[in-house]
């Protein structure tokens, strides 16, 4: 099948939110919503596929009208904006979290838990709404961890000391640990911040997608998916239709169905859409 009749074919478009469907404010572009307007009004539908928390995506959802469900937390959940009913969430075990806890005081690492709507940290940890990358996310101090172990879906080292986020993360690998993904990078934003994130396995933006359009009842031959980071990688793993913007790294950009030759403060979104609306309405 030609490109033309896969875009002709689309249904469902789930979008990355930073660095994709938001320009450098965070902003989405007058341009972008006109079209995603013009493609709700025959049929097709929206969803988001990010690393924010669900909280910090129903701004975004209502703005677009949008009234599909949300991945949120690089597939830690699925969350139906609209009626607020969770179709996937994966918890982290207590004895990780607990574990995590006693680490992060040996080694003198800044530690979050992030839940679905706000991300969890203590006096000892006051740093960390300064130095986390989390966009649109509520920060809340508490008194301690310890009534916060049930329902995390994704923990946060964060240190200036490379070597230290290094060791815990060796000590989260198997064989020490079992059940666990974990994320080790260097901030974009933040000169010597090192980030170790631990989400349980079976969590990824691309399992998160075959859950939604199996909800949906949506092939994924109908669904298209367009993102610019490394944590999109397995959203392009999927047999989705693949769109990668001008700003998109390296890698996604070679496993892609289809380069847009602008960024996501060029309207690089809109210009995706227009094809696909193209394509839809074409005599």
């Amino acid at each position: 099948m030609n490109i033309e009749n896969k875009l002709k074919n689309i249904n469902l478009v789930v979008f990355d939110l930073d660095g994709t469907l938001l320009d450098m404010t965070g902003e989405i572009s007058d341009k972008t919503k006109q079209v995603i307007t013009e493609l709700e009004n025959i049929g097709v539908r929206f969803s988001f596929a990010s690393g924010r928390l669900h909280c910090a995506l129903t701004g975004y959802a209502k703005e677009l009208n949008i009234d599909t469900p949300l991945i949120s937390l690089d597939g830690s959940m699925i969350k139906d904006y609209a009626e607020g009913k969770t179709i996937y969430e994966s918890f982290i075990k207590e004895k990780h979290i607990k574990r995590a806890i006693k680490l992060a005081d040996r080694y003198l690492v800044n530690l979050a838990l992030c839940h679905a709507d706000a991300i969890y940290y203590t006096e000892t940890n006051t740093v960390v709404p300064q130095i986390l990358d989390k966009f649109g996310a509520p920060y809340e101090e508490i008194p301690s961890y310890n009534a916060f172990t049930e329902r995390t879906l994704e923990l946060i080292f964060a240190s200036d000391n490379k070597a230290s986020i290094k060791l815990i993360k060796d000590k989260f690998a198997f064989p020490f640990t079992s059940g666990l993904n974990s994320t080790h990078y260097k901030s974009q934003k933040y000169g010597g911040i090192y980030y170790l994130e631990l989400r349980r396995r079976g969590s990824s933006k691309g399992k998160a997608l075959l859950r939604l359009i199996k909800k949906l009842n949506i092939p994924i031959e109908q669904t298209a998916v367009i993102g610019d980071w490394y944590n999109d990688l397995s959203l392009f793993q999927t047999k989705a239709l693949k769109v990668a913007l001008e700003n998109a790294v390296p890698e996604l950009k070679r496993m892609a169905d289809i380069l847009i030759d602008k960024d996501n403060n060029n309207n690089g979104v809109a210009e995706f859409l227009e094809m696909v609306l193209k394509a839809k309405t074409k005599k």
